[in-house]
């Protein structure tokens, strides 16, 4: 038997998650000139430049994307990202996933950028499932899904039909 696509959210709708989570962004570092948006590679990376768009449009702060790399069926590998520790040392970042399952990515990229001191650091992700194996949380996030373990949250970024499916 094989499993049907459920979509949970289209184009317009992530966009509308996005929006708000890009608010949320703003207000809580509303006193800064710039945020590092620091977007787990590939999609939680697409989801940072997406939430760049946004926050330029609706305030002053400058956003600085950083890229981090991690290995995720062996995070315990190193950790690469597109800044040097030095860029993001006592600066404001929002670590951004497109997908909080398990929590293992999110946990060890939040250990990699705890190693320099950080002013204030948050997570992201548009769909938070709730089958953490981590202590770790959304500190902002489009949607919370309760799923079974044995589903399968897709998200896909394409230009103009972006969607979030369950399988």
């Amino acid at each position: 038997m094989t499993k049907s696509a459920v979509q949970i959210l289209d184009h317009s709708e992530i966009n509308h998650k996005i929006k708000r989570i890009a608010y949320q962004i703003y207000e809580s570092n509303v006193n800064e000139s710039h945020v590092i948006l620091a977007g787990i590679a590939n999609s939680g990376f697409t989801l940072a430049k997406k939430l760049q768009k946004e926050l330029e449009e609706i305030s002053d702060i400058q956003v600085i994307l950083c890229e981090v790399k991690i290995n995720k069926k062996d995070p315990l590998q190193e950790i690469t990202t597109s800044l040097l520790p030095s860029d993001y040392k006592n600066q404001s970042l929002v670590l951004v996933d497109d997908v909080l399952n398990s929590g293992s990515t999110l946990i060890y990229g939040v250990r990699h950028f705890l190693e320099v001191p950080l002013k204030q650091f948050r997570t992201a992700v548009l769909v938070d499932r709730s089958h953490k194996k981590f202590p770790v949380k959304a500190d902002f996030k489009g949607i919370s899904l309760s799923t079974s373990l044995s589903e399968t949250v897709k998200v896909k970024f394409k230009a103009g039909e972006d969607s979030v499916q369950l399988l």
